[in-house]
């Protein structure tokens, strides 16, 4: 449904509000507790808890395909780059693929606005975050 289009700016937030459904659907199916914050003004998309850990999270999502990398774009409004202060993981979904990486902000690139993922090369910079649920434990 939201794998292909064009740049439309109401297709983008349709994209978003459908992942972040999926995100939810998807963490409670893996035992953990979701809370999303009032309103739209938070750095971040959810809280998880599990254990009575809480995490920040921000989901992101990407069908954009550079060689055989998927690259997803990393900023915020005003094009600024998340921060430990901001949220703990980037949650990003791979829409083709149907495949979920789970990025420690503190991981992420310092000033890069975008990342790229191998989904298809085990051996990858971002290979220990796919799928890697248990992080949000």
């Amino acid at each position: 449904m939201f794998g292909e289009g064009g740049s439309d700016r109401r297709q983008f937030k349709l994209r978003g509000e459908w992942v972040e459904l999926l995100f939810m659907a998807r963490a409670a199916e893996h035992g953990l507790r979701v809370m999303r914050p009032w309103g739209d003004s938070s750095r971040y998309d959810f809280v998880v808890e599990a254990g009575g850990r809480f995490l920040r999270v921000q989901v992101k999502s990407t069908n954009f395909r550079k060689s055989k990398n998927y690259v997803c774009s990393m900023v915020r409004c005003g094009q600024k780059c998340y921060t430990p202060n901001d949220i703990d993981f980037f949650a990003i979904y791979v829409i083709p693929l149907d495949i979920w990486y789970f990025v420690p902000v503190r991981k992420a690139h310092k000033r890069t606005k975008t990342i790229s993922l191998s989904p298809h090369n085990s051996l990858s910079k971002h290979a220990i975050y796919k799928e890697a649920w248990d992080l949000l434990r």
